[in-house]
């Protein structure tokens, strides 16, 4: 078999499997006959190690996932594939853009990890691909993902809080929760986290604001250009697919990533709004958006710290500070 896996130093986050447990994890998910011709692994996840597989008498390759040691998974962070699993039957609104689940297993019998294969997406990503497109079509992409975003966050569901749980009854206990992990991640790995508990306190606080949110609505968790695949011959941008929905929540479709990301700059991506619709401008929405911000900056700081990124994690403690100033 052909392999080509991405090199990287001992103390990295992600870690290789190797060509054999390929193997081996083929032959458990499509019977002893199976024979993996080629693997490579793609270098565009930053958390769960994904390869490219062709087997022997398959016209198309499958996508291989597997999840980082439990070891190595923080707390914020823990068995986010499974989370992606229990998801797939909410996310039927958009099943056709998204790959289908070929074979999981939880077990750790083949490899000491979990592990996902998948139907191989055709297209190009967008990160590749959107700048081949002058910027007068952009807004057509970003109509596209407020398509996509509000099918999404129109779906209802029984509890606050990832979707394969732990459950929660209400908004403020799912978020709370939720920063509390966060900072007990970034003092494991040795980073300040007092200003992640200060948000923490202040939802406490109000938590009645929170619980203003009484619907679980369905959250993406992820969902932005780097998730998104693009028609490769298209004379427009058009989506063809959607991937690594891993971090799907319940709650208030405002602290979706996606919708951070809609907001960060008026540009071609205002378009988003267009198909999503208005945005509440309410005083309770406003404040309820800093403190999911400060949440959606405590995993940017984690993740920056997992890549090495000093600076990067540098810039969250500045940008915290001026969320704090905003909530008084």
């Amino acid at each position: 078999m052909e392999f080509r896996s991405i090199e990287r130093i001992p103390q990295a986050f992600q870690q290789s499997v190797s060509a054999e447990e390929i193997g081996n994890v083929c032959r458990r998910a499509f019977g002893d006959a199976a024979t993996p011709v080629s693997a490579v692994e793609l270098g565009t996840g930053m958390y769960n190690n994904v390869y490219r597989v062709n087997l022997a008498g398959r016209d198309r390759p499958v996508i291989l996932r597997v999840a980082p040691e439990e070891g190595r998974q923080l707390h914020s962070e823990r068995h986010l594939m499974r989370n992606e699993y229990g998801s797939v039957p909410w996310l039927a609104v958009i099943a056709p853009l998204m790959p289908q689940v070929l074979a999981v297993d939880w077990s750790h019998e083949v490899i000491g990890r979990d592990w996902m294969i998948q139907t191989h997406l055709d297209g190009v990503p967008a990160p590749e691909h959107l700048g081949t497109y002058p910027r007068t079509a952009w807004p057509v992409f970003f109509r596209q993902m407020g398509v996509i975003a509000r099918s999404v966050h129109d779906v209802r569901g029984p509890h606050f809080g990832p979707v394969g749980g732990p459950g929660h009854g209400t908004w403020s206990e799912a978020v709370i929760t939720s920063l509390e992990k966060i900072a007990a991640d970034l003092d494991g790995a040795g980073l300040d986290a007092a200003d992640v508990r200060k948000v923490a306190a202040v939802a406490a606080h109000d938590r009645a604001v929170l619980d203003g949110v009484t619907e679980p609505g369905l959250l993406t968790g992820d969902l932005w250009t780097v998730n998104v695949m693009l028609d490769a011959g298209a004379a427009e941008p058009t989506i063809t697919g959607v991937l690594d929905m891993d971090r799907t929540w319940w709650g208030d479709p405002a602290a979706d990533w996606t919708i951070r990301m809609a907001t960060a700059k008026q540009d071609e991506r205002v378009a988003f709004w267009e198909a999503y619709g208005e945005r509440d401008g309410s005083p309770a929405a406003v404040w309820r958006s800093l403190v999911y911000e400060v949440r959606h900056l405590g995993a940017v700081r984690l993740e920056r710290h997992r890549l090495g990124n000093a600076a990067g994690v540098k810039n969250t403690y500045d940008a915290v500070a001026a969320v704090l100033a905003d909530l008084g």
